[in-house]
C-alpha cells in the first residue's frame, strides 16, 4: 500500500486569507484534518447554507462527519475558550467528542498568561506588537523556557502544576508593578474548560496521524496566521509565536518532512494586515477604505480594523519560496469587482535602493507598483473559469507569470459554494 501524504495549506501573507473556507471545501478528499500551530487568536470563518461559524482552536474540517480533526502538539489552547467554542458547535448538532482528537504534547493557556500578555504589551509603550491578548506569546515563552502546562498533565496531579505555574506568573506580574487585574470569575470558567476538555479523547496524535499514513491516508494540515507573521521568516517583532510555515507541520504534527506532499499556499487578491509592524503596500486613502470595508476586512476574533493595499509580489514570492508552494489559492477576488484599475507591487524601494527581494526589515520601504486594468464585473454569480472576464483572466495570468506558480482555485464569494477551481 502506498504511504498517504500530509497536504499543507497555508496563510502566505499576514494571515486572514480565509484558510477556514477552504479546508472545508477540500475536507471531503481527506481522511484527516489537523492544526498544527497557533491557538484561539486564529479565527476561521465557515459559511455555508446560511449559517455562519467562527472557529478559533478547532481544525475546520469538523462538519463533515466522517473525518478525524486533530489539534496538534504544536498548538497552544485556552480550556475555556475551547469549551465555549465546542459547544457552540454542538448546540448546531455536530458531535466534537466522536471526531475530534487533542495532543497530550500541545500547551496550555492559563488566565494568567492573559494577565501576562497585556502586561508586556503595556510594558512596550510606543513599541507595542499589536497581540490579540489571548495569551499566546506567553504560553510560547513558557514552553521554550521547559515550564510551560501540557494538556497530558490533565490527567495526573494537575492542580499542583497549575498553582505552582500560577505562582510563577503572579511573581512576574508583581516585578512589572502590574497587579491590577482579578482573574476570579475567568479562572472558574478556565477549570470547568478543563472539566470539559478532559472529556476529549487525550491522545498522542503523533501516533495516529503517522498510522494514518501508513495505511494510505491523506492528511490536510491546516494552518494558522500566515508566513509573514512566522517567528523566524515574518516581519519580527511584529508576528506571532509559532511556526507557521511549512517547517512548522512537520513540528508541530510529528510528522517527517517527506510526508508533505501538496503545499497550498493561500492569499487574497489584494493584502491585509491586522495590528502593528511594518506594511509597505498599506493604503492610507479611500482605496483603503474601499477595499475595508467591501471586504468586511475585520478580524472574526478580535474586530479589530485591518489594514488594506494592494497585492504585494515581494511577500508572495518570499513566502512561496521559504513553503516550497506548489499551488496558489486566490481568496476574496469579487472585492475588486468595481475598480477601474488595480496595482500590483512588483518592488520596494527605500532611500534610492530598489529591491525584489524581502529585505531583514521591511520599516521605512515603499512599494514600487505596476498597474493593471480592473475587470468591473461581478464575479460573484460565476461558477467556471469559462465565465471570467477577460481582464479578470489577465490578472490571474499576471500573477502566475510574476509567481512561477499555478493559481489552481479562486474564490468569489464567501460561500462554500462561491470556489472555483482551474
Amino acid at each position: 500500500m502506498a504511504k498517504g501524504k500530509v497536504d499543507a495549506l497555508l496563510g502566505i501573507v499576514f494571515g486572514d486569507e480565509g484558510k477556514g473556507k477552504v479546508v472545508d471545501v477540500f475536507t471531503p478528499r481527506y481522511d484527516v484534518v489537523a492544526r498544527f500551530a497557533g491557538g484561539p487568536n486564529a479565527g476561521h470563518t465557515i459559511i455555508f447554507e446560511g449559517k455562519k461559524f467562527v472557529l478559533r482552536s478547532i481544525p475546520s474540517g469538523i462538519f463533515d462527519e466522517g473525518k478525524l480533526n486533530i489539534i496538534g502538539n504544536g498548538c497552544v489552547i485556552a480550556p475555556d475558550l475551547f469549551m465555549a467554542e465546542a459547544k457552540e458547535l454542538e448546540d448546531a448538532g455536530y458531535d466534537l467528542k466522536s471526531r475530534l482528537h487533542i495532543s497530550r504534547r500541545a500547551h496550555l493557556i492559563l488566565p494568567t498568561h492573559r494577565v501576562l500578555d497585556r502586561a508586556y504589551e503595556a510594558a512596550k509603550g510606543k513599541n507595542k506588537v499589536g497581540t490579540t491578548g489571548k495569551g499566546i506569546g506567553p504560553t510560547y515563552s513558557d514552553k521554550a523556557s521547559r515550564i510551560g502546562l501540557r494538556v497530558g498533565d490533565i490527567e495526573e496531579n494537575f492542580l499542583q502544576k497549575y498553582q505552582a505555574l500560577k505562582a510563577r506568573h503572579e511573581q512576574i506580574l508583581s516585578d512589572l508593578h502590574f497587579t491590577d487585574y482579578d482573574i476570579t470569575e475567568e479562572e472558574e470558567k478556565w477549570m470547568e474548560g478543563i472539566r470539559y476538555m478532559s472529556q476529549f479523547p487525550l491522545r498522542d496524535t503523533e501516533f495516529e496521524i503517522n498510522q494514518a499514513l501508513a495505511e494510505g491516508k491523506n492528511v490536510l494540515a491546516e494552518g494558522a496566521q500566515g508566513t509573514m507573521l512566522d517567528i523566524d521568516h515574518g516581519t519580527y517583532p511584529f508576528v506571532s509565536s509559532s511556526s507557521t510555515c511549512t517547517g512548522g507541520v512537520c513540528t508541530g504534527l510529528g510528522v517527517a518532512p517527506n510526508s508533505i506532499g501538496e503545499i497550498f499556499g493561500i492569499f487574497k487578491a489584494y493584502s491585509t494586515r491586522v495590528g502593528s509592524g511594518p506594511f509597505p503596500v498599506e493604503l492610507f486613502d479611500e482605496t483603503g477604505e474601499k477595499i475595508r470595508d467591501i471586504g468586511h476586512e475585520y478580524g472574526a476574533v478580535t474586530g479589530r480594523n485591518r489594514r488594506c493595499g494592494w497585492v504585494d509580489i515581494v511577500g508572495l514570492k518570499y513566502a512561496i519560496m521559504v513553503n516550497g508552494v506548489t499551488q496558489l489559492i486566490m481568496m476574496k477576488s469579487d472585492v475588486l469587482d468595481t475598480f477601474e484599475t488595480i496595482k500590483a507591487c512588483v518592488a520596494y524601494e527605500k532611500d534610492g535602493v530598489r529591491t525584489t527581494e524581502m529585505p531583514y526589515d521591511t520599516e521605512g520601504w515603499q512599494a514600487v507598483y505596476e498597474e493593471l486594468p480592473g475587470w468591473q464585473t461581478d464575479l460573484t454569480q460565476m461558477t467556471s473559469p469559462d465565465q471570467f472576464p477577460k481582464a479578470f483572466q489577465d490578472y490571474i495570468d499576471y500573477l502566475e507569470k510574476a509567481l512561477e506558480r499555478p493559481i489552481t482555485i479562486v474564490s468569489v464569494g464567501p460561500d462554500r459554494a462561491q470556489t472555483i477551481e482551474r
